[in-house]
């Protein structure tokens, strides 16, 4: 009987059942089954354990680094086209809505922080997020975040220099009085105005400091932010003394800075003297002298935020003339803070010790003199800056006397300006108490020599008085009698001076000689055929006739007498008759006043309660003339007591009838 053979190895048994044989990738594709879903479209479920809280992380919640991080990516995303992250930052930044959840400083930090290290991101069109950024109150935050934010600052405009007028723009209207009121995220502490320019200013000087060129751009914010003349006087206070601060730590700034101030002060004067020129004479004389001595130091006007120069009356509740009466008052209030402000910065100036500070003020007041003040006209206080600080220095009155008399003579000027010069000097010469004798002389002299060349030019073809071919010429010799109306005692010969002798004997004994010349001046200008004594302002020739008369200089009586019968209006240039206008008693009065002289000089006397102080002793009074002034007096006396009478009588005589 055969055998069946077996095969090697473990065989099963016959009775063991073998499971079908699975292919090699059968058994992968189970084992792949295990991490991934059979299909994309199946997802594999997911359990959730219900005792775990679910939520967003909230902005406190995040670190430096996640913030960083989400700050850099929002940024990408902007230049990409998407906004939700970039909304998101810049809402960090925005001012608090009412139930709004405010931002915590922490959080703020880290944001301000995240943005300082991806400055090169915030090109121009992150524009809006910057200016929310710059728009934030960080001046009244916690002094490490003021560093922060400054480094910011400094970061950005370093990487972004199209943000610089921005930064800065910001910065300025930080020193304002004014600064843009809002509602800042997170908690401020509570910080003085004062501490928040003193952190400005200390910003402004690190900026420029890193970027010289900035100085110019600046310049043009700050003049474009001052106030206007219409704005309280606190406003001014405020920003003139801020300007002021910048010039210590910017000085390539301060002579611009300087004329700056001068010219926004020459509008405030101007406004002051056309305003007193629409009231009556009896009501601007009270107004001028009985303006109130205003606060003008700045940590008074801090003190008192409310100081606006408001009036606790409606406009609607008074009359026009009052109203206009209180505009005035602000405005010279507001006007002498500002000189007295300016006079205490250029005495520290010109009180340093070193020759270059002194020399470099008294440059800057003469530029602002040729610049602002003297084109001019009728600027009434501003030009006391230079009477002043030109008295302190016998070589600062040279100059000053040689830039007003060569301005006088120079025909290449406009003759408006001309005019302006001369008056400038004579008022110079006549109430500079420390004007030295010598140089009142060299004037005269000066003038004279002038004088006589224009005589020797004009004379041969003139045909009258006519101020409109002579202004120049009589504004020269307007400018001599105003000056021998103060300064006659100085014309008198001395011991050693060749002299002239009295025409007449005095009628009280005394006979005075004068120097050589000064007769001869007066005669060969006063009785020439340009007739400067009709051209003159009356108000001059008249106090001139007088005292001239009485000190037997010149007698010109007979020739005021003559000039009253000249109608100056027949000597101008050829009449329009286009306009066949009947002429009346009136308007040939207007006419005839129109060919006078302008009686403006420009140092007279100096009234503002606060600022005056500066003044009193470099100023020259109007002193009497001995024997002429007291018949004046006694005149007067005389005529009051006869007025006093007359009132008396008229009043008895009422009383009578009414019994």
């Amino acid at each position: 009987m055969a055998t069946a053979s077996m095969p090697l190895g473990n065989s099963p048994t016959a009775n063991t059942k073998v499971p079908p044989r699975k292919s090699t990738l059968s058994r992968k594709r189970e084992d792949d089954d295990l991490l991934l879903p059979s299909s994309p479209g199946k997802r594999s479920k997911v359990s959730f354990d219900s005792d775990v809280e679910v939520r967003l992380v909230e902005e406190w919640e995040k670190t430096p680094t996640v913030i960083q991080e989400g700050v850099r990516r929002a940024l990408l995303k902007r230049a990409s086209g998407d906004n939700t992250s970039y909304e998101q930052v810049k809402a960090i930044y925005t001012p608090v809505r009412a139930n709004q959840e405010e931002t915590s400083p922490a959080t703020l930090r880290n944001y301000t922080f995240a943005l300082l290290n991806n400055v090169s991101m915030l090109n121009k069109y992150c524009n809006d997020l910057v200016h929310a950024v710059l728009g934030s109150d960080w001046l009244s935050r916690p002094e490490g975040y003021v560093y922060l934010f400054t480094q910011f600052l400094a970061n950005l405009i370093s990487a972004q220099t199209l943000y610089l007028p921005d930064v800065l723009r910001m910065l300025v209207e930080n020193i304002t009085a004014a600064p843009p009121s809002r509602s800042q995220p997170g908690e401020l502490v509570d910080v003085p105005r004062s501490q928040i320019y003193q952190r400005a200013h200390k910003v402004i000087q690190y900026l420029l400091q890193i970027i010289p060129p900035a100085c110019r751009i600046l310049l043009t914010i700050v003049t474009n932010t001052f106030p206007h003349q219409s704005d309280s006087r606190r406003a001014h206070i405020i920003y003139t003394h801020n300007l002021l601060r910048i010039t210590e730590y910017a000085p390539v700034l301060q002579a611009d800075i300087l004329m700056l101030i001068t010219e926004r002060l020459v509008k405030i004067d101007l406004q002051v003297q056309e305003d007193l020129e629409d009231l009556a004479e009896e009501v601007e004389e009270g107004v001028v002298q009985h303006v109130p001595r205003a606060r003008c130091d700045l940590n008074s006007v801090l003190d008192d935020p409310h100081d606006s120069d408001d009036d606790s009356e409606s406009d609607e509740e008074i009359d026009e003339e009052t109203l206009r009466t209180q505009t005035i008052t602000k405005n010279v209030e507001k006007m002498d803070c500002i000189l007295d402000m300016l006079f205490t910065y250029y005495d520290q100036m010109i009180s340093a010790p070193l020759p270059s500070g002194q020399d470099g003020s008294v440059e800057i007041l003469f530029s602002q003199f040729q610049t602002v003040i003297l084109p001019t006209h009728r600027s009434r206080h501003t030009q006391f800056l230079l009477f002043h600080f030109v008295q302190q220095s016998s070589a600062h009155i040279d100059v000053f006397v040689g830039m007003c008399a060569q301005t006088s003579f120079d025909k290449k000027r406009p003759a408006m300006v001309r005019q302006a010069a001369a008056a400038y000097l004579a008022s110079f010469v006549a109430r500079g108490m420390h004007v030295s004798s010598d140089i009142v002389r060299e004037v005269w002299d000066y003038i004279s020599t002038e004088l006589k060349k224009q005589v020797r030019e004009s004379e041969p073809g003139c045909r009258g008085p006519d101020l409109q071919r002579y202004s120049t010429y009589y504004t020269l010799v307007q400018a001599l009698l105003y000056i021998f109306c103060f300064r006659w005692r100085d014309f008198e010969a001395g011991p050693d001076d060749d002299s002239e002798g009295d025409d007449l004997p005095s009628i009280y004994g005394e006979e005075r000689h004068w120097r050589s010349g000064v007769k001869e001046t007066l005669q060969l200008n006063l009785f020439s055929r340009l007739n400067p004594l009709k051209v003159c302002s009356p108000g001059i020739v008249t106090e001139f006739a007088r005292i001239a008369h009485h000190l037997h200089v010149i007698y010109v009586y007979h020739l005021l007498e003559t000039n009253k019968r000249i109608r100056l209006s027949n000597h101008v240039g050829p009449r329009n008759y286009s306009q066949l206008n009947r002429e009346t008693a009136l308007s040939a009065k207007r006419e005839e006043e129109n060919q006078h002289l302008d009686e403006y000089f420009p140092f007279d006397p100096y009234h503002l309660p606060k600022s005056k102080r500066w003044v009193e002793g470099d100023y020259r009074e109007w002193v009497g003339i001995p024997g002429l002034d007291d018949e004046k007096a006694a005149e007067s006396d005389s005529a009051d007591e006869e007025v006093e009478d007359s009132d008396v009588e008229e009043r008895t005589g009422t009383e009578e009838s009414n019994e």
